[in-house]
């Protein structure tokens, strides 16, 4: 069930905020990989499905950007991720671009930031390339769907974030 948006302090009314979160969370949960897909707090929450400890992936404004991200509690999980990382080799640069690549993007590539943030959650995030002036086009919806599946398929893979329901 949607919720209504609030206003965070950081970031001020974005006109069409709304009606661009709620056709995100529409197509993230038309998607059928995440759990529970909400709308609040300027931002589309989705639960991570299979994940060992609580996770979600987010789109949300945050400082005036738009951003993607997995966040959650639990330091053990984000050690996992990492860990995972520097046993492969892999760039996490690198996977999440091949992911945006799978579903469609064309872009530059995204930078991300891995962080505990000001309310304790273990963030990883990249910025959403979109102009918050024209969140009303399709492009713009597209554009953030992309970002957002990307992270969900590189992310799974990852650590614990695909744990399966037995353990």
């Amino acid at each position: 069930m949607a919720q209504a948006s609030q206003r965070s302090e950081h970031s001020p009314a974005v006109p069409g905020l709304e009606r661009f979160l709620d056709r995100v969370r529409a197509r993230a949960a038309q998607a059928g990989v995440f759990g529970e897909v909400v709308v609040g707090d300027q931002r589309v929450s989705c639960t991570a499905k299979g994940s060992a400890e609580p996770a979600e992936y987010r789109i949300a404004l945050e400082d005036g950007r738009l951003w993607v991200s997995l966040v959650t509690p639990n330091r053990w999980l984000s050690q996992s991720i990492e860990a995972d990382l520097v046993h492969t080799g892999d760039k996490l640069e690198d996977l999440i671009e091949e992911e945006l690549v799978d579903q469609g993007y064309t872009g530059d590539p995204l930078p991300y930031e891995h962080f505990r943030s000001r309310d304790m959650l273990f963030t990883f995030r990249s910025p959403v390339p979109v102009d918050l002036g024209a969140l009303g086009d399709d492009a713009s919806v597209e554009r953030a769907v992309q970002c957002l599946l990307a992270y969900e398929a590189c992310f799974r893979r990852l650590g614990d974030m695909d744990a399966g329901e037995d353990d």
